[in-house]
């Protein structure tokens, strides 16, 4: 089974105690779930050029301050993905949904009660760690 290969940004509100969501469309694998916005890196992109390209087309953002946060990898039954997220401090533009995607500032300690594909599982709980 081939390896989806993704990015994804931990994005991050002025007061570092609120991030950004974005609701997968029903028609998309784990539709209808909340996730952190990226998407699947271009062969042989880098990572964090992929993070830029996939938030300025997804949510109209360009990050200006970016440091990797973790890579996991998960296998769902019907594909494998390696996902790499990044922590987003500092971004140029006003978040909106480029592609008619529903967007949500959430406080860390809300992550808990949020439906998140399984693959975001142990991003949640990372930050749900920094709400106590």
């Amino acid at each position: 089974m081939n390896v989806v290969e993704v990015v994804a940004g931990v994005i991050f509100d002025n007061s570092g105690r609120r991030v950004l969501l974005a609701l997968r469309k029903p028609d998309q694998h784990q539709g209808n779930k909340w996730e952190f916005p990226g998407g699947k890196l271009k062969a042989d992109e880098a990572p964090l050029d992929g993070l830029k390209r996939e938030l300025l087309e997804e949510i109209g953002i360009v990050p200006t301050c970016a440091a990797p946060r973790r890579t996991l990898e998960h296998r769902y039954k019907d594909k494998h993905v390696r996902l790499r997220f990044f922590d987003v401090t500092e971004y140029d533009g006003e978040p909106r949904g480029m592609e008619g995607q529903q967007l949500r500032w959430v406080a860390l300690g809300e992550l808990a009660l949020i439906s998140f594909p399984e693959a975001n599982q142990v991003i949640v709980e990372d930050l749900l760690q920094l709400s106590t």
